[in-house]
């Protein structure tokens, strides 16, 4: 027997087990959902913005892995950079030398962030917004962070204290003594600011739950006001940075806000090699690296190494060169403007929202009798079950994988690859047509499914 490990051979063996194993030896109710929702499909290989099953059957991507295949999947550009770098056996990771790759991707990623001087990288998003909490604890001397209600930062326990969805939080205490204010709401800002010990606001531009924008201005004005009380102001641009949302960042879109902090990942990893980056001003690093002897008071282990790099580098020069942000920016008005057309046609949708290919679908109470009573029916068993009847047909009839915006929310929510084209937002928007008709009509297989969700929903409680 050969002593070699032989990856594809494994894959062949064992590779039909993938719901068994998951089931016995990782997050038990992963495969339980995956099974009752019908979404327990197999993909047998991925490329831009699709995924292959076992008979080549293709499905349509408009997850894009909640926002990390930025790119899609397998880039040609990022996958050389990656066998390149594996290539050259670098001595990486040594702990007491500088390596190129790092200070050219933080040179890269800071001529697209205005304003901020220095970049430390980390493993991923929640890591990232760790690091910008503990810098802004320490270059303020305060204690507390503001966060926006509804936000999502992460589930690690520092992020998890700015996370504004009780379920995540819930049985996770004690956490961190920091507090929500409500997205927009200036004066609420003010009054925690007046207290004197906020050291920051942490926020999201655009909510990825319930895919909620700033209001207009907000950011400029929270700004302000976070700099008359000394306290910084922290973008979280984890899912919304790098193209997302048509500009760089999804802050630059209001003239004039320059976070102190900017958290960014998922995309910078090309969808291989996990990547966090937390951007700051000269001043905030300079207080929290001090001195020699402080050398190492902020690091992580896996920090900077070369794949990370090198795919985050590769990344970069596909956006630049293929002009992604323009593309997003067309591409996502495009969809944007065919769903919203669609409001006024369906009495079961409430609204269309959102910047870039970072777009809310809200479903809402109708207004014909027959409808009402079957959405009330919905609503009194568990919200949220419309949102996912919808989902659930776009996989199983049309082949498009999408999901809903968070846990008792009637959106979903479409986060794409940013390679998004015209022929996939034709593929999209024909295939929510035909689901939005079956749900009006009044019969068919999604009510059927929706009394399957009733059911379970009932019997979880």
């Amino acid at each position: 027997m050969s002593t070699e490990f032989d990856l594809g051979a494994l894959l062949a063996e064992r590779g039909a087990e993938r719901y068994e194993l998951h089931a016995k030896y990782l997050n038990p109710q992963l495969p339980r959902m995956l099974h009752t929702i019908g979404f327990d499909k197999v993909y047998e290989r991925a490329e831009g913005a699709h995924f292959f099953d076992a008979d080549g059957n293709d499905h349509l991507d408009m997850l894009a892995g909640f926002g990390v295949m930025g790119l899609g999947r397998h880039h040609p550009v990022v996958r050389k950079a990656l066998h390149d770098v594996l290539d050259l056996d670098l001595a990486d990771l040594t702990r007491f030398d500088c390596q190129p790759l790092p200070g050219l991707l933080a040179e890269r990623l800071l001529t697209h962030s205005p304003h901020l001087d220095r970049v430390f990288f980390g493993n991923s998003g929640t890591e990232a917004v760790e690091t910008a909490l503990k810098f802004a604890r320490y270059a303020t001397g305060r204690p507390r962070i503001l966060y926006c209600d509804h936000a999502f930062h992460g589930l690690t326990t520092g992020s998890l204290s700015v996370n504004g969805e009780s379920g995540f939080r819930d049985g996770f205490a004690p956490l961190l003594p920091d507090t929500a204010v409500p997205l927009g709401d200036l004066d609420a800002l003010a009054r925690e600011l007046k207290k004197g010990d906020v050291a920051a606001l942490i926020v999201e531009p655009i909510q990825g739950k319930g895919v909620h924008e700033a209001p207009p201005g907000y950011l400029r004005a929270a700004q302000e006001l976070l700099r008359a009380h000394k306290a910084l102001l922290i973008a979280d641009e984890v899912q919304t940075g790098l193209g997302r949302t048509g500009d760089f960042y999804a802050y630059q879109h209001e003239d004039g806000v320059e976070p102190d902090l900017v958290c960014v990942a998922k995309a910078l990893s090309g969808g291989y090699v996990p990547v966090g980056a937390t951007l700051g001003k000269e001043w905030i690093f300079k207080k929290v690296y001090s001195s020699m002897d402080r050398v190492l008071v902020h690091s992580a282990s896996f920090g900077a190494n070369a794949q990370a790099m090198a795919c985050g580098l590769a990344v970069l020069s596909v956006m630049e060169n293929e002009q992604i942000v323009a593309g997003v920016r067309t591409t996502g008005e495009l969809l944007k403007s065919r769903l919203t057309a669609l409001v006024d046609r369906y009495e079961l949708l409430a609204d269309v929202r959102g910047r870039g290919l970072m777009i809310g679908i809200e479903f809402g109470r109708p207004s014909s009798l027959k409808l009402r009573s079957r959405w009330t029916m919905l609503q009194t068993a568990r919200k949220g079950l419309f949102a996912q009847m919808v989902v659930v047909p776009l996989l199983q009839k049309h082949r498009i994988l999408t999901q809903v915006s968070g846990d008792h929310l009637e959106v979903i929510k479409l986060i794409p690859p940013l390679v998004l084209d015209g022929a996939d937002v034709d593929r999209f928007v024909e295939a929510f047509t035909a689901v939005m008709d079956d749900a009006h009509g009044g019969g068919g297989l999604m009510w059927d499914f929706g009394k399957t969700l009733i059911k379970q929903a009932v019997a979880n409680r």
